[in-house]
């Protein structure tokens, strides 16, 4: 059942909000999604020419669940990303000039160059970092919330996991180490359909992920990730209720990226004519500016010139990172845990 109030429509006059959000959160949330989108896109255009060290992993398509989970967070909850977090970190509100540096490699970047796309890191915003190794998130973020607990000051963790790491031991291992502690701690799966290259229907022996949960005695939901509106209310009651001490549980946001999973991916495992559906069809951004300017609440206007906005501070970050500086040698040392 939807929560309407009384709304600025986008010509001044007064309706009932048939979207449970007021114009502003809708507004933040729509520039968050297309921040990431548009950083991921720019993303593959300048990995493509050459400039840009290691591997990168793009979240184009999937704005909607980092987004819609991460409204109900501040920088006291913490969160732990997969190999695929850029859009993780910025809906988490790491600086994006600082991440696009980062992914440069350059001394001006929020690991100082040292992470690079994999291992983006920002403990002042509660990104614990993104992470290469698979499912490495979820035994983090258990203790991150065990010291939430301990502490009592009612933060919760995130951890985001894909439908390939969701059939690793250290996920199921966290779930039930979470269910046996009941901790703060909310599982997310974002669930696109492929391990890698592999189907989620060839690798993974249930027909459902929540029945993973529930054999740990979690609670589970499964949204439909392309919707941001469905993604926000599930993640805000599941998070209120583990920061009450209502413990664990599993949100699964099933959801298309439009890439491969690496750039330079080929994506033969994919039919012919997927990506393109997708795009016209499952765009999460697409989905909420369509229902928000029907729903006269925001203008097309107001999208435009938000689209506008966020383009310029993108080639500001481009241009930023590449002219910042190499770190130095004397570098190589600093920001560690343990100098040896």
């Amino acid at each position: 059942m939807s929560i309407t109030s009384p709304m600025q429509t986008a010509d001044g006059a007064l309706s009932n909000n048939p979207i449970p959000l007021e114009k502003d959160a809708l507004l933040a949330a729509y520039r968050t999604m297309r921040t990431i989108r548009d950083f991921e896109e720019r993303l593959h255009v300048e990995f493509a020419k050459g400039d840009i060290p290691g591997f990168v992993h793009l979240y184009a398509g999937e704005e909607a669940c980092a987004t819609g989970i991460m409204m109900h967070l501040t920088d006291s909850d913490r969160i732990a990303s997969t190999h695929r977090g850029h859009g993780h970190c910025i809906a988490k509100g790491v600086d994006v000039e600082e991440m696009m540096a980062e992914i440069y490699g350059k001394s001006s970047g929020s690991c100082r160059g040292k992470g690079g796309s994999m291992h983006i890191a920002d403990l002042s915003k509660g990104m614990m970092g993104a992470n290469g190794i698979l499912g490495a998130g979820a035994p983090l973020i258990c203790g991150a919330a065990l010291a939430a607990k301990c502490r009592g000051d009612g933060g919760v963790g995130i951890t985001f996991f894909g439908d390939g790491a969701a059939n690793q031991g250290t996920v199921l291992e966290s779930m039930n180490l979470a269910a046996v502690w009941n901790l703060p701690v909310i599982f997310v799966l974002e669930n696109n359909g492929y391990a890698e290259a592999t189907s989620v229907t060839y690798a993974t022996g249930v027909d459902n992920f929540l029945d993973r949960a529930h054999g740990f005695g979690l609670p589970g939901v499964s949204v439909d990730g392309t919707d941001f509106f469905a993604v926000h209310k599930a993640a805000g009651e599941l998070i209120a209720k583990a920061r009450a001490g209502g413990g664990p549980a599993l949100l699964e946001c099933k959801m298309v990226r439009f890439y491969g999973h690496f750039e330079g991916d080929s994506q033969t495992y994919k039919a012919k004519g997927e990506n393109d559906f997708n795009r016209l069809n499952r765009d999460c951004l697409k989905i909420f500016a369509d229902r928000v300017t029907a729903a006269g609440i925001v203008s097309d206007a107001e999208i435009a010139l938000m689209d506008r906005e966020v383009a310029n501070l993108i080639d500001d970050a481009v241009s930023s990172a590449k002219s910042a500086p190499q770190p130095t040698p004397q570098e190589l040392t600093s920001d560690v845990y343990v100098s040896y």
